[in-house]
């Protein structure tokens, strides 16, 4: 039941010393499902709302070995009780390549080979979330290069090169080669392949099929899939539908207890094309909407003149936030706003950087989703990215190497990037006071 100092030190000035923990080996996981009724969730009779966050390398830290640090995993699980989140966003699996930012270790090192000990770090995982009464949501790919990813199966498959757009810095190259994944039939064999290991898993730790862990909220196609560039062609889109009504189905298929989502930006990541969204999420295999926002990245603000371009971010923001919302209901379906950040004052990396303009920032999108939800809109819920916590960089440039913390920040980014620490204390005491306010619908 002991917290990380830091944060405890944080939070017991802040006067949240009473908060209340579930210590580990003594809370009964639950045995009840996240399910869909009508335009909201449902578990244990009640209303549920995420109140959550991304921590891509989770299962990571849950290996027995080699880059696991179960110590550190158990104390990150505790600080993410005390602040309100009741929800993980992470990384199921990630594929071996000679992309410079790529993750390492992986767990696919070959088409048919994995690690099994990186594959047990996500047993721990869940058997200490369901001991927090904490649910998962697990994507099983990613349209992005830090973990290999859908290039990786394409260079696997056809042979062309996985390039780094961190190197070439050639964006619309590299989307267009990702989503060739969709039509290569045996990188979407061995996708499924990988699908199956991981949806009919055993857990080694609790002995529990993972198809019957309600600590599971929901499998996800992939981390942020889009159907091609700017340039995408209606055929194109066509293809990316068919492939998520498909693949929902393959998972549907082992799986009769869990949700199924894709793991999309929303319009960002639908060429910015509405009606190709909503095609894409009207299947009923498909049982929630999620979309990400990213001011920073998609050039609606300047952090090194937040004044000057606040507003006009936040203008932006208030639409993008709202208009996936009025898309969920005419789809009948919830939606979980499941990425969104900021970076720190300055513009600065460093863990000792203020976040004023980044606590203000999640204030104004919290509110904005508790107030549609309190009006009994279907938005469930937020996953802020990114859980940073005990993590800290380790060189003087951010970049992320081998043997270094694993952070919110995949190695695509600069270490301290978009990450919440364990140290954020102004950000922790924000993120309990809108968890705790959001948890007030759940009736």
């Amino acid at each position: 039941m002991k917290l990380v100092p830091r944060l405890a030190a944080g939070l017991l000035l802040a006067g949240l010393c009473n908060l209340a923990i579930v210590a580990p080996g003594l809370a009964a996981p639950s045995e009840d499902f996240v399910t869909v009724k009508d335009t909201h969730f449902k578990r244990n009779g009640k209303l549920y709302y995420i109140t959550g966050t991304n921590m891509w390398y989770a299962g990571y830290l849950g290996a027995a070995s080699g880059v696991g640090d179960r110590a550190r995993l158990v104390k990150e699980l505790d600080n993410l009780k005390a602040i309100g989140v009741n929800n993980i966003r992470l990384l199921a699996v990630s594929e071996a390549t000679k992309m410079r930012s790529g993750v390492k270790p992986v767990t696919t090192t070959a088409p048919g080979q994995y690690d099994e000990n990186l594959l047990a770090g996500m047993d721990f995982l869940l058997s200490e979330m369901a001991k927090r009464d904490m649910t998962a949501v697990i994507y099983l790919n990613n349209f992005w290069q830090w973990s290999g990813g859908m290039t990786q199966y394409v260079n696997w498959f056809t042979g062309a090169p996985a390039i780094d757009p961190n190197d070439s810095k050639d964006y619309e190259s590299f989307i267009a080669n990702s989503a060739k994944f969709y039509q290569i039939d045996k990188a979407q064999a061995e996708y499924r392949s990988v699908i199956r290991k991981v949806v009919e898993r055993v857990n080694t730790i609790t002995g529990k099929p993972y198809r019957d862990d309600p600590t599971i909220m929901s499998w996800q196609l992939a981390n942020e899939p889009r159907p091609g560039n700017t340039k995408t062609t209606e055929a194109e889109k066509e293809i990316y539908v068919r492939w998520i009504d498909d693949t929902a189905r393959f998972i549907r298929s082992m799986d009769k207890n869990h949700l199924v989502s894709t793991g999309s930006e929303g319009l960002a990541g639908s060429v910015q094309d509405s009606k190709l969204f909503i095609k894409a999420h009207q299947t009923k295999n498909i049982d929630y909407l999620t979309y990400h926002m990213w001011p920073k990245n998609w050039f609606w603000f300047d952090s090194t003149r937040p004044a000057e371009t606040w507003a006009g971010m936040m203008e932006k923001s208030d639409r993008y936030l709202n208009v996936h919302i009025d898309l969920a209901k005419q789809l009948k379906k919830p939606i979980v706003l499941e990425e969104f950040g900021l970076d720190r004052d300055g513009p600065s990396f460093a863990r000792t950087a203020t976040t004023k303009v980044r606590d203000r920032f999640y204030g104004v999108v919290f509110d904005v989703v508790y107030r549609r939800a309190a009006k009994g809109d279907p938005i469930a819920g937020w996953n802020f990215w990114a859980w940073g916590g005990m993590g800290r960089a380790a060189n003087p440039n951010y970049w992320w190497k081998e043997g270094n913390d694993f952070m919110g920040d995949p190695p695509q980014e600069e270490q301290g990037l978009y990450s919440v620490f364990d140290s954020d204390v102004s950000s922790l005491m924000l993120i309990k006071q809108h968890a705790d306010k959001l948890k007030t619908l759940q009736k």
